[in-house]
């Protein structure tokens, strides 16, 4: 029997169901859909900042969502700027939150907003990978696609930097690979190697027959055994100088032995087992993909996995109104954003402030960052076709825990949620912080195609926002 790989598979991104004879004969080169790693040593790791976030929850909104009918309303701008939506109170004085939001403007005193975000491009697979790496892509084109060029996952960099260690993976992305086109850059270990690939999972949380076939051993085949023909195969490697002495072979080696320790991992398959969860508490995140996907977040960081992706979505959106991302231009219909209305603020409103809560009770948020953001905003001007269309001068993202303030705002748009207009911030800077307060040095040096010397941020951290 030969491995087969998950319909989903694209560019790199693979998840592996294999045989027994498969398994031996590949040497986990294939293991958990990675493939030969390319190990790169960082300089300058030196001593960096203290740790406030002991892991990251990055809460991707693909398509990029309106500041405007969002967190960010301007409800004093002419019509055909402010939204249709009427802003609502929160529990923080002086916040106020879209009306289709009640629950989370009960939790807005637990996050940060930062009103201020701003860059350049404006296409979706160009601002995604400035999103998901914080580095600003070579060129704003909607043609821009996945190359060992381009920058890694945040993640990825902390699984090279400051890996967790132990059994659990240091990076877990699902439950998507995110496309408009092409597959978006930014999603994995890119020139890093393979081996700090994310742990990916294209399978729905929200599924009865979730579970992750790739970390179970065929049932007639131990660990123990597993491991003790990994030893044969050793031998026989270095009898035939399959694997001599170089960097790469000693990092497949490396990773095989991490992926082993994954199949063996009571840890692992206990933090991705949701059936363990109170039912009361699985329906309060919402039975739907999204919701199941942050409650497994947080049983990830419980188990200790320091970097989680979530995708809200895998697609930008278009004019569906029961599924897609946060793209909303083009429904030519008198009444807006009919999919924001029926489904991402209704979704966004239950889960997110369920997570929040969740965190806080179990003592979790303090030492969990959650990141909520897309790539971009929508325009202030409504169109023709009562609709916002991409707008990166000036959007809203939201940080929670982890070290940062609660309940304050950080940075201002304009009247018109157009500009900032005080302390403007860049994807870098967001960047930066995250990589300060999980105590790794923002200017560490790393090595990228043809041994460049390159920083894993070009940002600053933004002290203003730190609790």
């Amino acid at each position: 029997m030969k491995a087969s790989f998950d319909s989903c598979a694209c560019d790199g991104f693979r998840e592996l169901r294999f045989s027994r004879r498969e398994l031996l004969r590949v040497g986990g080169l294939g293991l958990l859909g990675l493939n030969m790693p390319r190990f790169l040593q960082a300089e300058d790791l030196g001593k960096g900042p203290p740790v406030r976030a002991k892991s990251v929850i990055f809460l991707y909104q693909f398509g990029g969502p309106s500041h405007l009918e969002t967190f960010d309303m301007k409800p004093e701008a002419p019509q055909g700027i402010r939204g249709l939506h009427k802003p609502i109170s929160s529990n923080v004085p002086g916040v106020q939150v879209s009306e289709h939001l009640p629950r989370m403007a009960k939790v807005m005193d637990k996050v940060t907003l930062v009103r201020s975000v701003h860059h350049t491009m404006k296409n979706h697979n160009s601002a995604a990978y400035y999103a998901l790496s914080g580095h600003a892509p070579p060129v704003d084109d909607i043609r821009l696609k996945d190359s060992l060029d381009l920058f890694p996952a945040y993640g990825s960099v902390i699984d090279h930097l400051a890996p967790a260690g132990g059994e659990m993976p240091t990076f877990v992305s699902y439950p998507y690979v995110i496309r408009d086109g092409s597959v978006t850059p930014g999603q994995h270990a890119s020139f890093l190697g393979k081996a700090n690939d994310p742990l990916l999972v294209t399978r729905d949380p929200n599924s009865p027959e979730f579970n992750l076939p790739e970390l179970s051993l065929p049932s007639n085949l131990t660990y123990a055994r597993l491991a003790q023909r990994r030893e044969i195969q050793k031998l026989i490697d270095a009898q035939s100088r399959l694997l001599d002495y170089s960097a790469t072979a000693r990092g497949v080696d490396a990773y095989y032995e991490k992926a082993l320790a994954m199949l063996s991992s009571t840890r692992l398959r206990e933090a991705f087992d949701l059936s363990a969860e109170p039912e009361k508490l699985r329906d309060a995140y919402g039975r739907h993909t999204y919701g199941q996907s942050c409650l497994l977040a947080r049983r990830l960081v419980e188990a200790g996995t320091k970097f989680v992706t979530v995708y809200f979505s895998n697609s930008i959106g278009g004019q569906s109104k029961e599924s897609g991302g946060w793209d909303t231009h083009g429904f030519n219909n008198t009444r807006m954003f009919p999919i924001i209305e029926n489904r991402h603020l209704p979704i966004t409103d239950q889960t997110l402030p369920t997570f929040l809560n969740d965190l806080d009770d179990r003592g979790l948020l303090d030492s969990t960052l959650v990141i909520w953001m897309g790539e971009f905003g929508r325009t202030p001007k409504i169109n023709a076709n009562i609709s916002r269309d991409h707008w990166p001068q000036c959007y809203t993202v939201l940080l929670a825990g982890g070290g940062v303030k609660r309940g304050f705002v950080y940075g201002e748009s304009d009247k018109h949620g157009a500009y900032p207009a005080a302390k403007p911030v860049r994807p870098d800077d967001l960047s930066a912080t995250m990589f300060h307060l999980m105590g790794v040095d923002p200017h560490t040096k790393v090595y990228a195609v043809g041994n460049r010397p390159v920083l894993i941020s070009e940002g600053e951290p933004i002290t203003g926002l730190l609790a």
